[in-house]
């Protein structure tokens, strides 16, 4: 049997042709045309009155909209999506409008309608949220600090290497800066700057690469001695668990969707620009949800911990057994060797008995960072607990092992 497809053209064309006809039956012909009284009689109208031009289909947008949002407000909100670099939906967007405290602000709802309605915003977008998810943050400012370099991109001549620091409490962002290497000097001098500006933290959590640690497996490097000189604690991440420094993650995927996508840099001074113009916006305009649409900056307060132009001396407690590290990393205890690592070269360090016989812990300023066991004979073991690494010079050190944050 074949098959033969009508246009709805087609069939309103035939329809009014044979409707207008004298001996027309006009409520037969639509109950055999499947349509009813109203819709035919209209059909018949238009086509009396404008020929065949009053078939074509027409919009069902009604001429009054009372309830539609004023223009003026839809090119605001496109405006806003367009400062976030294409990136913020309803609820961020309705929140940046609150902030600056515009009138006649639309529901999240509205807005997300506002951006689909422009194509601003597709059903693939919506809909890479990964869903819902445990956090845990700290109990105020400036307790952890969490730091990384994020992956590097081409520049003109180069290579860019993003250094990012954020508090773990408020997601406030401390160091934004737009490196040429991963070199721990690097870091050093960007956190010398940091520290003066905002004081120091109680702890930094970092991951296990360079230059926070060593690649040769040595679990203190010069850069983390010199944060526990300062009196921060040092720790790292677990090993292939990213989602230790998930907050630093989640930042970097926002500074790459909102700064660094689909723009092309001439040198770092161009990428550091970038940086400093979009860096106030996130701290101090950019509503977080997971702060409940506060700002980062509106939790964050600088640490009452100044910064020490001058370090002072290393004081220990009387009775203490003090020991300065050589230059090979190694101390003398009971007239044998124990090795501590190279970061410590030229440092004084303090070992105290322990509650149990024969072991004693190791203290660089107020940080335990090893434990010596003088009832172990000599052992090819260094006690990098991290690495076991091997090493034949002496009795066993056991490295106090960088504990993971959560």
């Amino acid at each position: 049997m074949p098959f033969y497809e009508v246009s709805m053209m087609d069939r309103k064309r035939e329809f009014v042709e044979f409707a207008s006809r004298e001996w027309a039956n006009v409520r037969e012909l639509c109950r055999r045309f499947g349509i009813s009284p109203t819709t035919g009689y209209k059909w018949l109208e238009r086509y009396r009155s404008e020929g065949p031009a009053g078939l074509v289909e027409r919009s069902r947008r009604p001429h009054l909209s009372p309830q539609r949002t004023a223009s003026a407000i839809e090119a605001r909100v496109l405006q806003v999506r367009d400062e976030s670099n294409d990136v913020w939906g309803g609820r961020k967007i309705r929140q940046a409008m609150k902030r600056h405290g515009e009138l006649d602000i639309p529901a999240a709802s509205t807005i997300t309608a506002i951006l689909r309605r422009h194509d601003r915003l597709t059903e693939a977008t919506a809909a890479q949220h990964p869903g819902p998810w445990q956090r845990f943050e700290r109990e105020a400012p400036n307790e952890l600090w969490q730091m990384d370099f994020k992956g590097h991109f081409a520049i003109h001549g180069g290579r860019c290497h993003p250094l990012t620091t954020l508090d773990d409490h408020s997601r406030f962002n401390l160091v934004l800066s737009a490196c040429g290497d991963e070199q721990g000097r690097t870091v050093r001098r960007e956190l010398e700057i940091t520290f003066r500006r905002y004081g120091l933290p109680l702890a930094m959590l970092m991951d296990g690469g360079s230059p926070w640690s060593d690649s040769g497996g040595e679990p203190y490097t010069g850069f983390s001695v010199w944060l526990l000189r300062l009196g921060i604690r040092v720790l790292h991440g677990r090993p292939r668990h990213p989602q230790t420094q998930g907050k630093e993650e989640r930042f970097h995927r926002t500074l790459k969707a909102e700064v660094i996508n689909g723009r092309s840099f001439g040198d770092l001074a161009e990428c550091q620009r970038a940086f400093d113009r979009w860096r106030p916006r996130y701290n101090y305009e950019r509503p977080h949800e997971a702060l409940d649409m506060a700002t980062p900056a509106e939790r964050y307060r600088p640490s009452p911990r100044s910064f020490p132009d001058v370090l002072p001396a290393i004081e220990y407690a009387p009775g203490e057994q003090v020991r300065k590290v050589d230059s090979d990393g190694f101390i003398s205890f009971r007239n044998r060797p124990w090795r501590l690592g190279k970061a410590f070269r030229g440092e004084l360090v303090a070992l105290r008995p322990t509650v149990e016989d024969g072991v004693f812990s190791v203290h660089y300023c107020s940080h335990r960072i090893a434990t010596l066991n003088l009832r172990q004979g000599a052992s090819e073991t260094c006690g990098l607990v991290d690495n076991a690494e091997r090493c034949p010079q002496g009795p066993q050190a056991e490295q106090q092992k960088q504990p993971s944050s959560s």
